[in-house]
């Protein structure tokens, strides 16, 4: 089935290899090192060739929206282009690598998938490639929270905290780090609450979720429930939080699809963001702009769950630091998120001494990347059955795909053929939107305010628990349904909620049906 996708963009672009690669877009050791404050839409950290006019010509049709919702669309079926994944879809759904990879590139997948699920270990140990663990940490393994490359789940009645994480930070004065409007991490818990230690130190806390519900009654007189969490930190570890601190509790994300949206012009994305709302629809999606200390530039967020991390080696060498406590050359620091008020944590055993330099040397952070991006988008089940077609048009009738928008072309990408010129199916236009009260967390990152969230995308929705039963939806896992989700939007969803609230019953189950065959 891929092989159709195959032939199509064949004839949907010329030879890339053939194209030599733009000027700026050229390799990073020939990039000027000075610092660029200036955002430049047309620059990207990838090796791109630029489009030509006919393909310019041609990305643009393909992105255009449906005439009709009789029939699926062309290549409807497979929301990663080429890159599809097989016809898998049990638990290990999320697992498989991009399905256009060449044969040789499947070691390399399949080493990175070595250090996603490898459990570390502190220092010092005799496993040396292994060690470094903490000394506060999350994890001990990124699939301990991604569970099966899928989503983490929210705590559970027992108390155990899940795959939930809290992120913190105090108001601007003070602040250390890049972004565009910075706000600065805790004097004396950092950026992010670990809730483990290593033996001998204190955690810096333990997270408690406590449940109640809320009814909300559809134009059909159905009830739902929906689960409203009331987050703790308790039992500090390392004494109060600073005044004026805010915190911010967010589950794994799915990890299919990253590298094809790596690989999205920002200009295309650019082109969608309406700030003032300047064509008066109620939606003024906004891109999230960043400091990367790698370029040394202002860039366009595109990953995490207000788009505050530019690449996927960005956000992998972060969760490495802060989740896990493991070092990178990205962030260097062998004691992770630890600050100098927890000098117990700065003095214990760590990595950093061996051959290595750091605890996950640029090798094993090369192919956890390589890994993240080739994560394969699963094709579409029943993308042609009358009630998803149904479905279909109810969402698009309903505003969603005004921020969930359905496709985009990637860039031409001659040093990752996999994500090179794609037409794809993500559902999400990558811009922070003001989801309401009920979604906020106070927590501004980069351009994003505490009532905005970077549109997730829906490729992959409707396996999310087939991959990890106990997942949860939205950015801290409350809601336990589709519907449950769709229910807690507020801002500029609002209108789009509402419309689902008043839809029959039998327009309602068409359009779960079509979000459950994405």
């Amino acid at each position: 089935m891929v092989q159709h996708a195959v032939t199509f963009f064949a004839t949907l672009c010329v030879s890339c290899s053939s194209i030599a690669l733009a000027s700026e877009n050229t390799a990073d050791q020939d990039r000027d090192p000075a610092v660029s404050q200036e955002f430049d839409p047309g620059w990207s950290h990838l090796a791109v060739a630029p489009w030509t006019q006919q393909e310019q010509n041609r990305a643009r049709i393909a992105v255009e929206r449906p005439v009709t919702a009789q029939e699926p669309e062309a290549f409807e079926a497979y929301p990663g282009g080429a890159a599809t994944g097989g016809d898998v879809f049990g638990q290990d759904a999320f697992s498989q690598p991009s399905g256009n990879m060449e044969f040789e590139q499947k070691l390399e997948f399949q080493l990175g998938n070595a250090f996603f699920e490898k459990l570390w270990v502190s220092s010092p140990s005799s496993t040396k490639a292994s060690d470094g663990l903490g000394p506060l940490y999350n994890a001990r393994a990124c699939q301990s929270c991604h569970i099966r490359d899928g989503r983490g789940a929210a705590p559970d009645e027992t108390g155990d905290s899940g795959s939930l994480l809290f992120k913190i930070s105090v108001p601007e004065i003070g602040a250390t780090d890049r972004s565009i409007t910075a706000s600065a991490p805790d004097p004396v818990y950092g950026g992010q609450i670990q809730d483990h230690s290593l033996p001998g130190l204190r955690a810096e806390g333990r997270i408690d979720v406590q449940w109640s519900e809320r009814p909300v009654t559809l134009a059909d007189g159905m009830t739902v429930h929906l689960r409203v969490p009331d987050h703790q930190i308790v039992d500090l570890g390392w004494g109060p939080f600073a005044k004026g601190a805010r915190l911010s509790p967010r589950v794994a994300p799915q990890m299919i699809g990253l590298g094809l949206l790596e690989a999205i012009p920002a200009t295309e994305i650019l082109a969608g963001a309406d700030p003032d709302d300047h064509d008066a629809d109620g939606i003024s999606g906004r891109a999230n702009l960043v400091w990367s200390d790698r370029y040394q530039r202002t860039v366009l967020g595109r990953f995490g769950l207000k788009a505050a991390s530019p690449t996927v080696r960005d956000q992998s060498a972060a969760a490495f630091s802060f989740d896990i406590g493991i070092s990178s050359s990205m962030h260097p620091d062998p004691w992770g998120d630890c600050t100098a008020a927890q000098p117990a944590c700065q003095a214990a055993p760590h990595g950093n001494d061996d051959a290595r330099f750091t605890e996950i040397d640029d090798i094993g952070l090369d192919l956890i990347t390589f890994y993240s991006r080739n994560l394969a988008v699963p094709a579409r089940r029943n993308a042609n059955a009358p009630q998803v077609l149904r479905g279909k048009a109810v969402f698009h009738q309903s505003g969603c795909a005004d921020c969930h928008r359905p496709k985009f072309v990637t860039h031409k990408l001659p040093d990752q053929p996999e994500q090179s010129f794609q037409l794809i199916w993500p559902y999400t236009d990558m811009l922070l939107h003001d989801m309401g009260d009920g979604l906020a967390d106070d927590m501004p990152k980069g351009l994003a305010s505490g009532r905005e969230w970077r549109t997730p995308p829906l490729w992959g929705l409707g396996l999310t628990t087939q991959v990890s039963p106990d997942a949860g939806f939205l950015h801290d896992g409350r809601a336990r349904t589709m519907l449950e989700a769709v229910l807690w939007h507020g801002g500029e969803a609002r209108a789009s909620r509402d419309a689902v609230i008043s839809l029959s019953a039998e327009d309602r189950d068409a359009l779960l049906r079509f979000l459950a065959s994405l």
